[in-house]
């Protein structure tokens, strides 16, 4: 199994850009933002027509803002001419944490081909647990793909259960965080992709917060270690991560 998230975790872009320019900030800069996330969102190249139409714009804004895009690198066209996102935005990319980027990859290399599943470190930004970096194992019966730059509300999954519990406690925290908080460890079930369950250990690096992953297929089979276990894997490359980071 090889499957991509297919829900809006890039962040929640409104079908339609409704945003009003105001004086701090740039609808334009915005819609070239919202075309990218459509992009990423869909997996796959897109015509023109279908991201204005998804966007609510003219097709001919779109095709503006995607020219300029292009020439940037940030999308690039096929064949067919249809749009997808370019090689610019790896460059890019690259530059985000990178010394949290360069420590936890070969710790989530390591990871995720001992255990054989989609290993990955996400940060908090706000109020979302963002995917930084993503290995995927070398061998394995079936892995889920999670990209880098996936994103969904830290109140929700392994990773932002994990990442909360780093934090002071609060009243309102729910029990799974204080749990959390006392073994080490998170675990999830079905909160961000469906019948996918995931775990995760919190990683506090200087001045990120956030938490160390694997999700996969809870079928029971004999190659998936028993969860207290994972979580226990997961602890320690977490603090792998964080004594690196010193």
């Amino acid at each position: 199994m090889n499957t991509h998230p297919s829900s809006d975790e890039l962040g929640s872009p409104s079908p339609r850009v409704k945003r009003a320019e105001t004086g701090t900030r740039s609808q334009t800069l915005d819609r070239g933002l919202c075309v990218l996330r459509e992009l990423n969102t869909a997996q796959h190249p897109m015509p023109v027509t279908a991201i204005a139409r998804k966007l609510g714009l003219h097709r001919s804004i779109v095709y503006r803002m995607l020219r300029t895009l292009e020439d940037h690198r940030l999308v690039t066209r096929t064949a067919d001419g249809c749009f997808e996102l370019g090689l610019g935005l790896a460059v890019l990319s690259r530059g985000v944490r990178r010394d949290l980027q360069t420590v936890s990859v070969p710790v989530l290399s390591a990871l995720a081909n001992e255990v054989r599943m989609t290993a990955f470190l996400t940060v908090a930004s706000d109020d979302e647990a963002v995917t930084l970096v993503s290995v995927e194992p070398h061998q394995s019966v079936g892995h889920i793909a999670y990209a880098p730059g996936n994103r969904h509300s830290l109140h929700v999954g392994a990773p932002g259960i994990a990442t909360l519990s780093a934090l002071p406690p609060h009243p309102d925290e729910r029990p799974e965080v204080t749990e959390a908080r006392r073994r080490g460890w998170a675990h999830s079930y079905a909160e961000v992709l469906p019948g996918m369950s995931a775990i995760a250990a919190p990683v506090a690096a200087g001045q990120s917060v956030g938490a160390i992953a694997v999700v996969f297929v809870d079928s029971g089979e004999p190659w998936i270690p028993p969860r207290a276990r994972l979580g226990e894997r997961l602890v320690a490359a977490a603090r792998e991560v964080t004594a690196d980071m010193v």
